[in-house]
C-alpha cells in the first residue's frame, strides 16, 4: 500500500470532508508519491462558452464516488501507487502567458522527482504549458490526443494562444515528436479541407470520428500503439471526444462522438504505453446540472491511474 491513499468509506462517508480527487489527502509534496492530481482552472482562451474554470472543482466533487479497484484491469490502484491531490495551479484569468509560466513552475518539481501529473482543466489552451514542463524533463514527447477538434489552428481571432492552437504551438516549440503524435475522434464541420491537412502537415496522424467508428476499438488501438512507438507519451483528453449524450457539459459540443464505454476501452488499449503525464480538459459543469460530465471525467482519469498501477504491478 502506498503512503498516500483515500480513506475507507466505512469510516468516512463519501459525501464528507474537503473535496479532493477520489478523497485523496491534500498534500503538496513530491516525496513518497507516484502521481499528483492538479487543477488548472483557466478558461479565458475559449472561443465560445466559458466555465471550464469550474472543471477541477466539479471533477473533484464527482470523484468522491470513485473506488480503488479496477475490475477490467484487475488491479487495486493503491496497492501499487501512492498519490495526492496537489491543489490548483495559481492561474491568472485573462493572462495566458503568465499562467503558462505558473503551470511550468508547478509541474516541474513533480516531473523532476518522477511524479506523474494528472491535470484537470480548464480549457485546452493549458496543455501547452504542461507540454513545456514535460519537455524540460523528457525532451520532445509523443502525443495521444482524444478530441473532436484538432486544435492546430494558426491563430484564433488573431491570437496565437487559444484553446484552438496549442498543438501547433507545441510543434513549433519542439515539444512534440512529429510522426509520433495521433489525434483520434476528430469530427464536426470545418472551414475547409486545410483544417485537417494542417494537422497532418505538422506530422500528426489524424483519425476522424467516422474512421474510428468504422474501424472499431481494437484496430484503433493498433494504430495508436504503432504511432506512439513505445516513446514517452503525453495523454490529453478533451471531454468533447465523447458524444454530447454522454458528456453534455462542455463548451463546444460535437454530435457523432463516442460513448463512455468506447472511451474507456480506447484508454485500455494504451495499457502498455509509457504515459508520463495526462490532462483532462473542457469540462463545463454549469451547463450539466446532472453532473454526469464531471463524473465521466473522473472515471477516465481513474482508468489511467489503474493502467499505471497495473504497469507497476507488472514491473514496468
Amino acid at each position: 500500500m502506498g503512503k498516500y491513499f483515500p480513506p475507507s468509506a466505512s469510516g468516512a462517508p463519501r459525501y464528507s470532508g474537503i473535496k479532493t480527487f477520489m478523497r485523496l489527502p491534500y498534500v503538496k509534496t513530491t516525496e513518497d508519491i507516484d502521481f499528483a492530481v492538479i487543477g488548472v482552472p483557466f478558461d479565458t482562451a475559449c472561443n465560445f462558452k466559458v466555465g471550464a474554470r469550474l472543471g477541477p472543482s466539479s471533477i473533484r466533487e464527482a470523484s468522491a464516488l470513485m473506488k480503488n479497484y479496477n475490475i477490467n484491469l484487475e488491479v487495486n490502484i493503491f496497492d501499487y501507487l501512492s498519490g495526492v491531490d496537489y491543489g490548483d495551479v495559481p492561474v491568472i484569468p485573462g493572462d495566458i502567458l503568465q499562467t503558462y509560466d505558473n503551470i511550468v513552475s508547478e509541474l516541474t518539481p513533480l516531473l523532476d522527482n518522477g511524479v506523474m501529473p494528472f491535470v484537470m482543466g480548464g480549457d485546452h489552451s493549458i496543455t501547452l504549458g504542461e507540454l513545456r514542463a514535460v519537455a524540460k524533463k523528457y525532451g520532445p514527447v509523443a502525443l495521444m490526443h482524444f478530441d473532436s477538434h484538432s486544435d492546430t489552428s494558426v491563430s484564433v481571432y488573431g491570437q496565437k494562444y487559444n484553446h484552438g492552437t496549442p498543438f501547433r504551438r507545441a510543434m513549433e516549440e519542439g515539444l512534440l515528436q512529429p510522426g509520433h503524435c495521433i489525434q483520434v475522434g476528430i469530427r464536426g464541420t470545418q472551414y475547409g479541407p486545410e483544417d485537417l491537412q494542417g494537422a497532418r502537415d505538422l506530422g500528426i496522424k489524424v483519425v476522424t470520428a467516422n474512421e474510428l467508428h468504422k474501424m472499431g476499438v481494437e484496430k484503433a488501438g493498433e494504430i495508436m500503439r504503432e504511432t506512439l512507438d513505445g516513446r514517452p507519451v503525453f495523454l490529453t483528453f478533451d471531454i468533447d471526444f465523447c458524444d454530447p449524450s454522454c458528456a453534455p457539459g462542455t463548451g463546444t459540443i460535437e454530435p457523432g462522438g463516442f460513448t463512455s464505454y468506447e472511451a474507456l476501452s480506447l484508454l485500455r488499449e494504451l495499457k502498455d504505453e509509457n504515459i508520463v503525464a495526462m490532462d483532462l480538459v473542457e469540462v463545463l459543469p454549469t451547463i450539466d446540472p446532472s453532473g454526469q460530465t464531471a463524473f465521466l471525467a473522473s472515471v477516465l482519469m481513474n482508468e489511467v491511474m489503474a493502467i499505471k498501477a497495473l504497469q507497476k504491478k507488472n514491473g514496468k
